[in-house]
């Protein structure tokens, strides 16, 4: 770097061999992960905190990150789950009536490493073409790097494939849930009057998902990814919800396939979102693979099959069903366009279904809502 610049603060190593420096916020150390990267243009809190990134560091291609601060109400889980995060330009101070705390003091007290002033666009060509590399970042405030040794990390890091990281997010023990939807003035108000009891399988859930279950009329009881059919069935439900959540869909199966088997065989509703999607479609026959290099932000186009409806969604998942494999029972109800990957299934002539993307995260803003409604309607019948 030019000497009337900074020495840079933070290193970020690719596996093979390629070096970023930029500077460092957040907290010190290193950290290694499966480098995404995510388009959207709101949200980086959301994002960090969702657990469906455990194992992952984020890159952020929009700039503008850290520029309304955080607060306690936008977190989805109680901690940031994301193992870092890369943006182009170091947060500013945040200009949001919202706004509590500084990104970069928020990231620090919760142990989270951060990277600024780097080459955004540069690194998305990277992860495009050669698919989401495995990467070591260091914050060190001292400039001093041990390139090498960075270099080996990120290249003995085991990758997510094969990788139960359910088991790391879930909740420990079961809770109820009657918190709704964000509104203007209230904000968020408690749902006095259920009409359905659902249990969700807590795979590593968002608190939005919740939310809206609850808006939908359930009354919300969580569950831990172990969770059992006995475990399930001894709350007498009316339905059954999958959340989302990170890792490998095919290492979590091996212990929630099972459940998820057995509950089908009680012809109770099922709804499932990201995770439990994949879930979902390994319980009724498919199965899943690895992309290139995933789906992370929050305008990805998705079209109903059935009504040609197309919807603006947001998406997190480095895993996919693969389509070919659906059973003849099993339809596709939704597909990506821009890849034409699945992104909805559903089993035929029975009240179970699931989409590949996030209707909470309301992008469009309400265009995907209506699927918990389904849900909710489902359960009516």
């Amino acid at each position: 770097m030019a000497a009337s610049q900074p020495h840079p603060t933070a290193c970020l190593a690719l596996a093979d061999g390629t070096l970023f420096y930029g500077k460092g916020f957040g907290a010190v150390g290193t950290t290694t992960a499966e480098l995404c990267f995510n388009t959207a243009m709101t949200g980086y809190q959301e994002i960090m905190t969702d657990p469906s990134y455990a194992g992952q560091v984020v890159t952020f291609t929009f700039p503008h990150v850290g520029n309304v601060g955080v607060n306690p109400e936008d977190d989805e889980t109680a901690d940031p789950v994301a193992a870092g995060m890369v943006v182009k330009w170091d947060p500013t101070q945040p200009s949001s009536w919202r706004a509590t705390e500084h990104l970069a003091d928020w990231l620090a007290r919760r142990g989270r490493i951060a990277i600024g002033g780097i080459d955004t666009r540069r690194l998305t060509r990277a992860i495009r073409q050669q698919g989401a590399p495995h990467v070591a970042l260091a914050h060190n405030p001292d400039g001093n790097f041990d390139v090498a040794a960075l270099v080996a990390q990120a290249r003995e890091f085991v990758g997510l494939e094969g990788l139960d990281l359910a088991k790391d997010v879930t909740c420990a023990q079961s809770y109820r849930w009657d918190e709704m939807r964000w509104a203007w003035p209230e904000g968020y108000t408690r749902q006095e009057n259920p009409k359905h009891k659902v249990v969700a399988i807590d795979y590593g859930a968002k608190r939005n998902i919740l939310r809206c279950l609850a808006s939908a009329g359930c009354d919300v009881t969580v569950l831990p990814a172990t969770a059992t059919a006995e475990d399930v069935l001894a709350h007498e439900p009316d339905g059954v919800f999958l959340s989302n959540g990170p890792g490998d869909p095919a290492a979590t199966g091996a212990y929630a396939v099972p459940m998820i088997q057995d509950i089908l065989a009680k012809d109770l509703p099922l709804f499932g979102i990201c995770l439990g999607h994949q879930m979902l479609a390994l319980a009724l026959g498919a199965q899943t693979i690895k992309m290139n290099h995933g789906h992370h932000g929050a305008n990805h186009p998705v079209k109903e099959v059935h009504t040609g409806k197309v919807e603006i969604t947001s998406m997190n998942h480095g895993f996919a069903v693969d389509s070919q494999t659906l059973p003849d029972d099993v339809e596709e109800t939704h597909v990506s366009l821009f890849d034409g990957s699945n992104c909805g299934i559903r089993a035929k002539g029975r009240p179970v279904f699931s989409v590949q993307h996030h209707p909470e995260a309301s992008p469009g803003p309400q265009d995907s809502f209506y699927l918990f409604e389904r849900f909710a309607a489902s359960m009516a019948k």
